[in-house]
């Protein structure tokens, strides 16, 4: 089936993606331009690319994909 109308991928194209290493939905859309024109199939695109994530053994991440700073105290 076609998620991105726009840039004409499918939801094999997302599997695929996801096969091959990609972890992040950013991710996916920086490879594939998915959801990134219009906005029409982000939902979509999004619960294909979870489908997949999770059809692969890995997990959604809830969150930013890079970290926050990390606060060290120091002691003298």
């Amino acid at each position: 089936m076609i998620v991105c109308l726009c840039h004409r991928i499918s939801d094999r194209h997302i599997h695929r993606e996801v096969r091959s290493g990609t972890a992040c939905f950013e991710q996916l859309q920086d490879d594939t331009r998915v959801a990134s024109s219009c906005g029409a199939c982000h939902d979509c695109a999004r619960e294909v690319f979870d489908e997949a994530l999770a059809a692969r053994g890995g997990c959604r991440v809830a969150g930013p994909a890079t970290p926050g700073p990390v606060v060290v105290a120091l002691r003298r």
